[in-house]
């Protein structure tokens, strides 16, 4: 359910391929359809893995699922998600809650935006739809955070409504039964996911698909050996598997050098929120990005007096950390600072203790130099 290339195709109102689809344009013909579906679905019934938004028919609990799934590895979800719901166990729970407690409980799984997304979602549900997500295609698609792939999956999952669900696994699947080469394009395969699809059970049918997909027909070197449609398979027949689909070129890697001062008052580290840098919108610890070769306490310092009016009388370096975030590879270079005078707090600015801090929406990069600062006694000092 992981969102990479995510597309949907629904039959019914709304569809650009509602209607009848013909079987003829793919591999698997209309003869042998029924085996390929019988044996995929029988090694889903006993091979799925034991996910717990599939032990559920709760419309709420798996629109969070597929929320927290987006950009997110399915055995981090798994962890957020029970503590998630523990907190906020229906709609209107959620949509009662500040933004803040919400956010906090997501901190760690990155992508906030999901989370703002979710709750605004959740206060038009409560709102609009009586606490219950829609089980119409175009009132769940008019719902924040809500896009074509995340509203088909959760009608066909939830509501056994007849929508195919063309994600990354699913994609790489219906491309290699075919042995269709070059890029990939989703609205290029969605006619033959709609083919596919049964009946009955759409829901199920879709899971299987992606659980295929994600556990294998992997990427690179797919298991073949203990795939249950193997024989419906024309890459596989050609040995040209792997080959498809073709390899993405890798995203090169982007070094970066960032500054940050642990500005101590008391027992209390400030915080601050910025509207733009590597950070937006969460509570981090006042840094700057530097250039190979420049003066870091220099500029740390020139920092501190030009965005927040401090003036540090000491400056101690703290054990350096590495932190990355998607392509960038990030070098952390904690700071205690000591301030000779502090000026009024600013409306983004607060004033925090460690356990303060650890309760925050914060990033795991601060939590690592709040480390770094624990095991250098600053707590002790």
């Amino acid at each position: 359910m992981k969102p990479s290339a995510r597309s949907n195709i629904q039959a019914g109102k709304g569809s650009p391929h509602s209607g009848k689809t013909s079987g003829r344009q793919i591999h698997v013909s209309d003869k042998r359809l029924p085996a390929f579906r019988r044996h995929l679905l029988a090694w889903f019934r006993r091979h799925q893995r034991a996910l717990p938004w599939r032990a559920t028919g709760d419309p709420y609990r798996i629109w969070v699922s597929e929320i927290m799934l987006q950009q997110t590895r399915v055995a981090v979800a798994v962890e957020y998600y029970a503590r998630f719901l523990e907190r906020f166990p229906t709609a209107k729970e959620l949509a009662r809650a500040r933004a803040s407690e919400v956010l906090r409980l997501w901190a760690g799984m990155g992508y906030y935006r999901r989370a703002r997304q979710l709750h605004q979602a959740a206060r038009v549900v409560v709102r609009e739809h009586n606490g219950k997500f829609p089980d119409d295609f175009d009132l769940a698609l008019a719902l924040p955070g809500i896009g074509h792939y995340t509203a088909a999956a959760i009608l066909s999952i939830a509501y056994d409504r007849r929508h195919a669900v063309v994600d990354g696994n699913v994609l790489r699947v219906l491309a290699r039964l075919d042995a269709r080469r070059g890029t990939l394009v989703p609205r290029h395969l969605e006619p033959r996911a709609l083919a596919l699809l049964p009946r009955r059970a759409p829901g199920e049918w879709n899971q299987a698909m992606m659980e295929l997909g994600a556990t294998v027909c992997l990427p690179r070197r797919p298991l073949c050996l203990l795939c249950p449609v193997a024989s419906f398979c024309r890459a596989r027949a050609l040995g040209i598997q792997e080959e498809i689909p073709p390899g993405r070129r890798k995203r090169e890697a982007v070094d970066i050098l960032l500054a940050a001062a642990l500005v101590r008052r008391g027992g209390r580290l400030l915080l601050i929120k910025q509207a733009d840098g590597l950070f937006v919108n969460q509570w981090q610890f006042p840094a700057v990005e530097l250039f190979p070769g420049e003066d870091v306490e220099g500029r740390l310092r020139a920092m501190l007096r030009d965005r927040c009016g401090l003036i540090a009388s000491r400056v101690r370096a703290l054990e350096p950390r590495r932190h990355a975030i998607t392509f960038r590879r990030i070098r952390l270079l904690p700071f205690l600072i000591t301030p000779a005078r502090i000026p009024p707090s600013k409306p983004n600015w607060r004033w925090a203790r460690e356990k303060e801090i650890l309760s925050l929406v914060t990033s795991s990069a601060m939590k690592k130099m709040l480390e770094t600062a624990r095991s250098a006694g600053l707590w002790l000092e």
